[in-house]
């Protein structure tokens, strides 16, 4: 079986052979009286990594984004959601919105419908505005304007808050036309060459990185008062020294091998769409690992993916939100071989060809038909 469903991009399983040893997976306190072991010096790691001064680890970024709106919500924020924004941070916005908080959203990736909701809706409110986004959005295959966004916001004193989930450990400096996904893997902020202290950005480790984690990063300020404000740090359990451990052996991965894999990966994804473009055929998602294929979507992506399927090949079948239309995707990772994406093209071909000559066979017989 072939499997093109997995977001470890990178491919890193972190097997418990390779991970420090530890003697026990809880301390049984939560993190607001005591730091499990090695998550403080983890945090620091990943804070440098993504340009931020200060991080701090969470189980997970619904634990993350509902500490952070709650605390957003105690100093008088009026928060603007970039509609395309993933789900879990909505579950945030959601809880901040109940509490009676203002919430507005604006056009997905556009900075003027940004601005345009601030003049007319916050400023000289005695509210600052927070602009929420997905650092990277697989579903349009584009990176967030960080930058013209982070530019409205601090024109009204407001901050950014950025779910960087999917360009962790796979986006990085200096992109290049031979290097699309840059250096390091520190995610948007340092491929879009942006930093400052009005910036927050909350990310899992669970797709590029491969750790069930998430990360908080920010100023030394925000974290402290984060940290503060937090209830699942009082009221549930830390991530585990298990993931910790996990979560450091993918820092030492990412150092060591990292660009080696963001290459490898940049690789099999130019040669899937290579093999479409011979076809005819062409994706969303650029040269990031989620390639949506367009041009099949509804009940012939669905019989696409049945007759993959049967064939050992598991691809997922996606709605973007808004849309009633199913999509098929792709998703590669640095662990699939060059044989492994030709087959797929290939079994792709048949499948795609054998519907064609259905559907001409079917309209021949309705031309005989009103003859």
């Amino acid at each position: 079986m072939i499997n093109f469903t997995s977001a470890l991009y990178l491919g890193l399983h972190h097997p418990s052979r390779l991970l420090q040893p530890w003697q026990q997976l809880s301390l049984g306190v939560p993190a607001a009286l005591t730091e499990p072991p090695g998550a403080g010096e983890v945090a620091q790691q990943l804070a440098q990594l993504q340009g931020c001064e200060q991080g701090v680890l969470l189980p997970s970024t619904l634990h993350l984004f509902w500490d952070l709106f709650g605390m957003l919500f105690q100093q008088r924020a009026a928060l603007f959601l970039d509609e395309g924004t993933y789900a879990v941070v909505r579950w945030g916005v959601e809880q901040f919105r109940a509490k009676g908080g203002e919430v507005h959203t604006f056009r997905h990736h556009d900075p003027d419908a940004l601005l345009a909701q601030i003049k007319r809706l916050a400023y000289g409110r005695r509210k600052y505005p927070v602009a929420i986004a997905d650092g990277f959005c697989p579903a349009c295959g584009r990176a967030a304007p960080v930058g013209e966004y982070l530019e409205i916001v601090r024109h009204f004193g407001g901050v950014l808050v950025l779910d960087d989930t999917q360009a962790l450990g796979i986006l990085g400096e200096m992109p290049a036309l031979h290097s699309p996904y840059g250096k390091g893997g520190g995610g948007v902020l340092r491929w879009s060459g942006n930093s400052g202290p009005d910036i927050i950005v909350g990310s899992s480790l669970a797709k590029g990185l491969g750790v069930p984690v998430a990360v908080l990063t920010g100023s030394r300020k925000l974290i402290k008062r984060f940290k503060t404000a937090s209830d699942t740090r009082v009221h549930g359990s830390p991530p585990s020294v298990a993931v910790i451990q996990a979560a450091r052996h993918a820092l030492i991965v990412n150092r060591s091998q990292g660009d080696w894999l963001r290459q490898r990966l940049a690789q099999r994804v130019t040669r899937f769409r290579s093999g479409l473009a011979a076809m005819g055929l062409n994706t969303i998602g650029g040269w990031f690992p989620v390639q949506i294929l367009r041009g099949i979507d509804g009940n012939e992506a669905v019989r696409v993916h049945q007759f993959l399927s049967r064939q050992g090949i598991q691809t997922v079948l996606s709605r973007p939100r808004g849309s009633s239309v199913v999509h098929l995707s792709f998703l590669m990772t640095a662990r699939h071989t060059a044989g492994e994406i030709d087959h797929c093209i290939d079994v792709l071909a048949t499948a795609i060809h054998g519907f064609e000559e259905t559907l001409i066979v079917k309209e021949t017989k309705y031309s005989d038909f009103i003859k």
